[in-house]
C-alpha cells in the first residue's frame, strides 16, 4: 500500500518555548493538543499537517537536511527573516533561488540551527525589490532536459 502524504515533520529544539514561539511568530503556527511523553515535545499545526518540536540535549539537526514550507505571504516571511538575520546564505550557496519552474527557494535557520526551506510558487508576483535579490539557479547550475520540467508545486500546470 503506498503512502498519501506526509503527516508530519519532527525536529530537534535546543530550547522548546524558544523554538515554538519562532514558529508561531514567523509562520502563524498554532500549538496543539501534544501527547506527554518522557522528554519535551510540542505539536504545532502547519495546514493539514504537523511539525512536531522535541528537546532531547544529544539531539542536533543534521547541517544541510531540511523542511521546505509553503507560505501564503512569502514577503513578510522575507522581510521578517531579514529584520532577524535568519537567512542561511551558505547551504545552498545562495539565500533564495528562482528555479526553473519560476518558483522561488530561500533558505532560513531555526533557533535549534534546523535548516529550513520557504516556498514560494511564482517569482513573478514577489516585489521586484526582493525579485531582484533571486538567483536563478540554471545561472549556477545548467538545467537541461527534465531538470528543466521539475516543480515543487506537482499539481501546478505549465505552459
Amino acid at each position: 500500500m503506498p503512502a498519501i502524504s506526509v503527516n508530519h515533520v519532527s525536529i530537534h529544539a535546543n530550547d522548546l518555548d524558544e523554538s515554538t514561539a519562532f514558529y508561531e511568530q514567523l509562520f502563524g503556527m498554532e500549538r496543539i493538543a501534544t501527547p506527554m511523553f518522557a522528554f519535551p515535545v510540542q505539536w504545532l499545526r502547519l495546514g493539514a499537517q504537523q511539525l512536531h518540536l522535541f528537546v532531547r540535549p544529544e539531539a542536533r539537526g543534521p547541517r544541510f537536511h531540511h523542511v521546505g514550507l509553503n507560505v501564503d505571504d512569502f514577503e513578510s516571511v522575507y522581510r521578517r527573516a531579514r529584520e532577524r538575520r535568519l537567512q542561511d546564505t551558505s547551504a545552498f550557496f545562495s539565500g533564495m533561488y528562482e528555479l526553473p519552474d519560476g518558483s522561488v527557494q530561500m533558505y532560513i535557520r531555526d533557533p535549534a540551527d534546523n535548516l529550513i526551506e520557504i516556498d514560494w510558487p511564482e517569482a513573478g508576483t514577489l516585489d521586484p525589490g526582493i525579485r531582484a535579490e533571486l538567483i536563478a539557479l540554471s545561472a549556477t547550475v545548467p538545467q537541461t532536459g527534465e531538470a528543466l520540467r521539475a516543480t515543487l508545486y506537482l499539481g501546478r500546470r505549465r505552459a
